[in-house]
């Protein structure tokens, strides 16, 4: 695999690199996901599970024995092979790379680590202009182990089956640099925002180039797809929003929409957000399991054809994590539930496809053949 070829961040992306993301991608046209993002009929509904990569899987409990989480996001051949195991396992239409949101901040030199049990810890939290102008921004070199292990994904997924590249959003990121690891109410992170807007926006502007670089280095490597996870936006109010995070959001859509795939948007306990998370650019929105399918993609078209803007050609999601606990019979008829609602919104004419996920990530307790048998439920109907 070679690094990739694109101009800066806040460049459009070159003719060379465009070219490599093409000739690296191999997934069929008729691929389901594909199939169902463009808005299409595909052969089968799509069906792929947040986290379905990690700690549900006893093979992959057993490869990380021993290997720091970052450590194996770095490692080619982990990062592959995690990445594969849930689509051999379940028969998933697509595989989400094994990553975390915070490689492309370790990958650039900043010290982070993840805390078995509570997640990325930053040694030394941003607070301060002096700690963001000395924020490094993650450069393609340094993602050469990433690029190499999308490479070994590629070589071993069939055809109809896509990868899904990932990045965390800049608020999402700049929460947990500023409160130095996971906070309950974000509340170092929003009292910054409201008391220093000039410090805020300056944060932001530093940690978008790094975030599209990510996402394009992966595009170059040969992902199918992509997701923009902005795990914490549902902590903020549909004004702050607007105003502190949707133009660099947006920012990342505008620098990876030339290469063509599809994009995904996702947050959690965003129903008040979503029309708001459509409208800088994806093109499928994710939905948390609070919120039906049906009503989401009602209130999403509405928001957007109000505003004159495009609406998303498909929506993802969106079952309760917990229900993959409750056994077979709650599991099918989640499941059926779930399909009827994306179907309704389908047949309303406010999506266009629906992609069948979680309303956010596989629980570590989950029985993995609960989650095999939500896929061939899926693929059943």
């Amino acid at each position: 695999m070679t690094l990739p070829t694109s101009a800066s961040p806040d460049a459009n992306p070159t003719d060379a690199g465009l070219a490599a993301a093409a000739a690296a991608r191999r997934a069929a046209p008729d691929a389901p996901f594909l199939v169902a993002a463009a808005g299409g009929t595909p052969s089968r509904r799509p069906v792929w599970m947040m986290r379905q990569a990690g700690r549900s899987l006893p093979e992959y409990r057993e490869l990380r024995a021993g290997v720091e989480m970052l450590d194996s996001c770095f490692r080619p051949d982990l990062l592959s092979e995690i990445t594969l195991q849930p689509v051999r396992r379940h028969d998933a239409d697509a595989a989400i790379l094994f990553s975390d949101i915070v490689v492309p901040l370790k990958a650039a030199g900043v010290a982070v680590d993840i805390v078995p049990g509570r997640g990325p810890v930053l040694e030394h939290p941003v607070r301060t202009p002096a700690d963001i102008a000395a924020l490094p921004t993650v450069e393609p070199g340094q993602l050469e182990s990433v690029v190499e292990g999308i490479g070994g994904v590629l070589d071993e997924l069939r055809d109809d089956q896509v990868l899904i590249g990932f990045a965390g959003a800049p608020f999402t990121l700049a929460s947990y640099l500023i409160e130095g690891g996971p906070s309950k109410n974000h509340g170092i992170t929003k009292s910054l925002m409201y008391s220093e807007p000039q410090t805020w926006h300056a944060l932001m502007e530093r940690l978008t180039p790094t975030v599209i670089t990510f996402l394009r280095t992966q595009l170059e490597a040969g992902i199918d797809a992509l997701q923009l996870f902005d795990s914490w936006a549902g902590f903020l109010s549909l004004k702050d929003y607007r105003e502190f995070v949707a133009p660099y959001s947006q920012r990342i859509f505008d620098a990876v929409r030339p290469y063509g795939v599809p994009m995904i948007h996702f947050g959690v306990n965003t129903a008040e957000l979503l029309g708001e998370m459509a409208a800088v650019g994806p093109d499928i929105i994710g939905v948390d399991w609070k919120t039906p399918l049906d009503v989401a993609a009602a209130r999403v078209t509405a928001d957007l054809r109000d505003r004159g803007l495009r609406v998303p050609r498909a929506i993802q999601g969106n079952l309760d994590p917990a229900v993959l606990l409750a056994g077979p019979e709650v599991i099918a008829g989640h499941v059926r539930r779930i399909c009827a609602e994306g179907d309704a919104a389908i047949a309303a004419g406010n999506a266009t496809g629906h992609i069948f996920n979680l309303g956010h990530g596989v629980l570590p307790e989950t029985d993995p053949d609960a989650i095999t048998r939500a896929f061939a439920e899926v693929h059943a109907l």
